[in-house]
C-alpha cells in the first residue's frame, strides 16, 4: 500500500515538474511558439509566432520586438540585433 503511495507522488512529482518546465506543454500544442524565420545581415530576426489551443501568440514587445503583422495564422515580429559585449 505504502509502495503504490510512493510510486504515485512520483508520478505526480514528474509531471509537475515536465509542466513547469513548459516544453511538453509547447510540443502537445497547448502554449504558443516562436521561431526565427529571417536573420538580416545586421543581426536583426524576424520571428513567426504561432498560437496554442490554451493560449495566444506569444508578445515579443517586452524584448523590443515590434509587430510586422498577420499572415497566414502567424503573427509576424521584427526583432532587434543582440547586445554583445566583446573582451
Amino acid at each position: 500500500m505504502v509502495k503504490r503511495i510512493v510510486v504515485i507522488g512520483a508520478l505526480f512529482a514528474a509531471g509537475m515538474v515536465a509542466a513547469k518546465d513548459g516544453r511538453v506543454l509547447q510540443a502537445a500544442g497547448l502554449t504558443g511558439t516562436c521561431t526565427v524565420v529571417q536573420t538580416q545581415s545586421s543581426g536583426e530576426q524576424v520571428e513567426a509566432c504561432s498560437s496554442g489551443k490554451l493560449e495566444g501568440a506569444p508578445d515579443l514587445s517586452r524584448n523590443g520586438c515590434t509587430d510586422a503583422g498577420l499572415f497566414a495564422g502567424l503573427v509576424y515580429w521584427h526583432c532587434p540585433a543582440a547586445v554583445v559585449s566583446a573582451p
